[in-house]
Parts: C-alpha cells; sequence; structure tokens
C-alpha cells in the first residue's frame, strides 16, 4: 500500500486527493533516559531543532494547508518550523497525543529496575493489548479520527499533524490492514519522519514513508536498534 510518489490534487477520475503527512516529532532532550509519555516538560534538544527545521525545508516546497500538532511541547515545537515556512498557525488536536503508559516518568529499557521490580509485572501480562498502557484500539481510533480532522481542512491539498511514534505506528498497521500487536524495534517511525496518508474523498488509497532527516537520527535510536535506556518514549 506504501507509496510515497502519490501528491494532493485530483485522481484519475476526478476525485479529490488530500495527502496528511503524520510526522514523528524530533528528538529530545532526556539526559536521565526515562520514558516521558504524556509528561509535561520535555523540550527537543538542539539535534531535535535540527531535525525539524530539516523537514520544514523538505516540506517548503509541498502544497502544505493546513498543520495541527500534539499538544506536548516536543510536538509543538516540531511543527514550529513547519507552519512559519507556509504562513500557517499550528493547530493543537488532543487526539494526536502520546499513548498512555503505566511506566511513564520510569526508565524501561533492558536491564532497568522498572521490569525487576516485581510490583510491575502485573502490566506485561497482555502485549496484545497491551496492557500496560492505551489499547491499540483506542489509539488508532482518536488518530483516524484527527487525521480525519486534518484532511478536512486541507481538501485537495496536504496537511502536516505531528503526532508520536507508536500511535503513528499503529494507525498505520490499521491502515494497511495488519496486526495491531508487535515488537517496537520494528517500527518503521524514526524520529523526524513522515508516514504520509493518500486519501481519496474520504478513503485512504495509500501510505507513504520518508525519513528526510535520517542523517541527523543517532543508529542507536533508528528502527532495528537494540532498545537503550528511555529507548520507549517517543
Amino acid at each position: 500500500m506504501s507509496d510515497e510518489n502519490l501528491t494532493s490534487g485530483e485522481g484519475f477520475d476526478g476525485t479529490e486527493l488530500t495527502v496528511v503527512h503524520v510526522m514523528r516529532h524530533g528528538e529530545v532532550h532526556n539526559p536521565d533516559g526515562v520514558l516521558y509519555g504524556r509528561s509535561p516538560g520535555f523540550h527537543l534538544s538542539e539535534l531535535g531543532r535540527e531535525m525539524a527545521d530539516r523537514v520544514a525545508a523538505y516540506l517548503s516546497g509541498r502544497d502544505i494547508r493546513h498543520v495541527v500538532a500534539s499538544p506536548l511541547e516536543r510536538a509543538q515545537e516540531t511543527a514550529a518550523p513547519i507552519g512559519a515556512s507556509h504562513g500557517l498557525p499550528v493547530a493543537t488536536d488532543e487526539r494526536l497525543i502520546e499513548a498512555a503508559n503505566v511506566f511513564q516518568g520510569k526508565t524501561f529499557g533492558v536491564g532497568d529496575g522498572a521490569l525487576r521490580k516485581p510490583a510491575n509485572w502485573k502490566y506485561l501480562v497482555n502485549p496484545f493489548k497491551p496492557s500496560w498502557g492505551e489499547p491499540y484500539v483506542e489509539q488508532v481510533v482518536r488518530m483516524t479520527a484527527a487525521l480525519g480532522a486534518a484532511r478536512d481542512a486541507a481538501r485537495g491539498h496536504e496537511a502536516v499533524c505531528v503526532s508520536h511514534q507508536l500511535p503513528i505506528w499503529v494507525t498505520r498497521c490499521f491502515a494497511e490492514h495488519r496486526r495491531l500487536w508487535h515488537d517496537p524495534r520494528n517500527r518503521q517511525c524514526t524520529l523526524a519522519s513522515l508516514t504520509s496518508f493518500t486519501y481519496q474523498g474520504d478513503k485512504i488509497i495509500s501510505v507513504g514513508y520518508s525519513e528526510p532527516a535520517i542523517d541527523l537520527v543517532p543508529a542507536r535510536l533508528r528502527a532495528g536498534a537494540k532498545p537503550t535506556r528511555g529507548a520507549f518514549g517517543a
């Protein structure tokens, strides 16, 4: 279903095409390696700001008519240069927020304390829902609604939504008719990446993926890398 080359405008049958680019935010300043989740106060690092600027430049020639972001600081800061380059305000949509997680504020990487505490084991019993946080299905429902609102705001053109890794990935899985439960190491949703949904009318007809800032992303944070402290906070 992936196709990076479709653009907004009109399809072969005259039906309008709209592209909604869903961007994952840039790198976050997180020296303690915690799973920050929905916690306030986590801003982009200097590298993260460079990533945001890179994607803004990449999208500067696109027909962007609407920019919207999760309410969390890292998403708002990532969206800002995109909105500025197109002379657009950055709207906020709560439905684009990070997934809720019971391990928020803790370190949750391989060998870290959170997994060694028996009190936390009850949260790990069901990886299919998952038992440690917001159900995948609920994430898909709210994200699909947010993308639909962005599509409606940019009918026949393009929109950018800035969100977070897990909600973006499960929404893509749903659109591509794949199972929602997965190995987090295999998510194709690198920092500052774009997952682009092309709509024909109200129907998604393709999903594309691009990494305009991949040369800025540390190897340890790319898809397939070995998990490190704080690696699950996205």
